[in-house]
């Protein structure tokens, strides 16, 4: 399977999302916008999208001129039956695409929270084997309206919309399950003046809370990159059903 990974911001690290696509033999091929604006053609030539966090809103256009282009692209894998998972900045620009709301600054959460999982939730594939509440990471300011027809999946009293699913397997998640132990510890080696900032205390906090909170948290965010894994559906797998519908 081929898999299109959409880098926001520098050095944005997969963690458990890396750990779950490696064990399913998946190509990744990156696109780092930050960079150079480019993104995939068209939708033929993966299977699946990522679109990875960052630090700009998604409403960022005169700054970031690829968001629109960005949230089309979502939607067009979407609309084609394939595989999206759009990560805190990435759920908000899925939120985009599917004619919801982005409401910034509204919704400020950082470090290991709980997140409740609604009805819907607990029998979305998802999020089945997490049971009604979870420990993750959040790192986020912004959060967004659910788009029409999503099924909210779990909610935070900061962000009623932490995680939503659009048809078979349009996923956004407002928490970055993909942030493991080591993805927070290289965050907080780049970004001690802004988390300082944001979390005063944290820093010095840090290894009681990763002790506290790191494995429960490891341990669930990789069940989540496990589950959207298994619902990407290889190019040979969509061939044989439509041959055989």
């Amino acid at each position: 399977m081929r898999v299109a990974v959409v880098e926001n911001m520098k050095n944005t690290g997969l963690g458990a999302l890396a750990t779950a696509l490696d064990e399913a033999g998946a190509e990744i091929e990156w696109f780092r916008v930050w960079q150079d604006g480019i993104l995939p053609r068209d939708v033929a030539g993966h299977d699946a999208l990522v679109v990875l966090g960052g630090e700009q809103s998604a409403l960022d256009d005169e700054t970031h001129p690829y968001l629109p282009e960005l949230a089309r692209l979502a939607r067009h894998f979407g609309d084609a039956g394939k595989a999206v998972l759009g990560i805190c900045l990435g759920s908000q620009i899925l939120a985009r695409a599917y004619g919801a709301d982005n409401h910034l600054g509204t919704a400020c959460e950082f470090g290991w929270h709980r997140i409740g999982v609604t009805a819907e939730g607990r029998a979305d594939p998802l999020l089945s084997a997490l049971g009604g509440e979870f420990t993750i990471f959040e790192w986020h300011a912004d959060t967004f309206a659910l788009p029409e027809g999503a099924v909210r999946l779990a909610a935070s009293p900061v962000a009623a919309n932490q995680a939503f699913r659009i048809g078979r397997a349009v996923y956004g998640t407002q928490f970055h399950f993909e942030a493991d132990r080591a993805v927070v510890e290289q965050w907080k080696a780049e970004f001690p003046e802004t988390i300082a900032r944001i979390a005063p205390g944290w820093l010095e906090n840090h290894a009681e809370l990763a002790a506290r909170h790191g494995v429960a948290a490891d341990a669930a965010g990789l069940a989540i990159a496990r589950a959207w894994v298994s619902l990407i559906e290889p190019a040979e797998i969509g061939i044989l059903s439509e041959a055989s519908a």
